[in-house]
């Protein structure tokens, strides 16, 4: 091992105690390593990490994510070496560019359900049937779906502990009764299909082993082409994830038809959806029209008591 990919190893490692995944992260500098010492470098310059940035690939979004994984590496290191460069923020011009949510209707998700029931084996079909509501109705990350165990449920309790998610933090999420009886009837079928899993995961394929996220994401497209879903623009395409924006949606837009104080709500739908801040669950909110609406209404309710 080198010493730039021992100081990788460091670099990483403080990283994640403060709860970073760094998954992507650790691929790129990975790469960026091999290029300096491919190049006989034994540290970070401006020069190399520019041109290894913009090595032939996608567009300038992506060439400016390369950077900045760089950038944050090089500072780390230039504590380290002195003689280590950080390149400047802003060497390689971008726009910041972020999906626009799709937001499923009712219609959409049980056909999403639906679609799943032509999905070879049956255990397959119930694993891809009862995680999808799942997050439809927790609001739950598809990372955290995918790594729950065994233990992590207590139906008795009605209650699923999802851990280490991201930055590291634990949480309890309430489940709705009908939502336990349908992991029970998953969990029963599951096991009388495959009673020794090679997996503690809750939700495993055919092979008893536990679901990787590139195939689910890939399942999910297909289903999602199987239901008729289609983007509604080249920034808003059906994304598996996007379930968990139309859940946060659909909880404050039942807490105002309840008469609720919608305020209120979004703190305590911040905590059950994991935020680390509430500022985090306002971009969930931002792309539906039905909250404008009711905004817009509330603004004209206090105007017209104006004089």
């Amino acid at each position: 091992m080198t010493g730039l990919r021992e100081t990788l190893a460091g670099y990483l490692a403080v990283r994640r105690s403060l709860g970073y995944k760094l998954a992507r992260p650790e691929k790129l500098l990975a790469q960026f390593i091999a290029y300096l010492e491919d190049k006989g470098e034994v540290t970070v310059s401006t020069e190399h990490a520019l041109a290894w940035a913009m090595l032939p690939g996608r567009d300038a979004n992506w060439h400016a994510h390369r950077l900045s994984v760089v950038r944050g590496f090089a500072a780390y290191l230039h504590t380290i070496d002195p003689a280590a460069e950080v390149p400047a923020a802003g060497l390689i011009p971008s726009r910041p560019r972020r999906a626009t949510p799709y937001l499923y209707s009712d219609a959409e998700i049980t056909a999403l359900i639906a679609a799943a029931a032509s999905l070879r084996f049956p255990l397959r079909t119930a694993t891809y049937q009862t995680p999808i509501g799942l997050l439809a109705v927790t609001g739950m990350r598809v990372g955290e779906a995918i790594r729950l165990d065994r233990a992590d449920l207590d139906l008795d309790g009605g209650v699923i502990t999802v851990r280490q998610s991201k930055f590291g933090k634990t949480r309890l999420v309430p489940l709705h009764p009908t939502t336990v009886t349908a992991l029970r009837s998953y969990l029963r079928l599951r096991d009388r299909l495959h009673a020794r899993p090679l997996s503690p995961a809750v939700f495993i394929s055919p092979a008893g082993t536990r679901l990787l996220y590139c195939n689910v994401h890939a399942t999910w497209k297909l289903l999602a082409a199987s239901a008729g879903i289609k983007p509604r623009s080249a920034a808003c395409r059906p994304r598996i994830h996007d379930l968990r924006h139309a859940f946060a949606v659909a909880s404050l837009l039942d807490a105002y038809a309840a008469g609720r104080d919608g305020q209120a709500r979004l703190a305590l739908l911040s905590t059950y959806l994991g935020h680390v801040d509430p500022s985090h669950t306002y971009w969930y909110l931002t792309a539906a029209p039905e909250l404008l609406a009711l905004a817009g209404q509330r603004l004209e309710d206090h105007l017209a008591g104006l004089p």
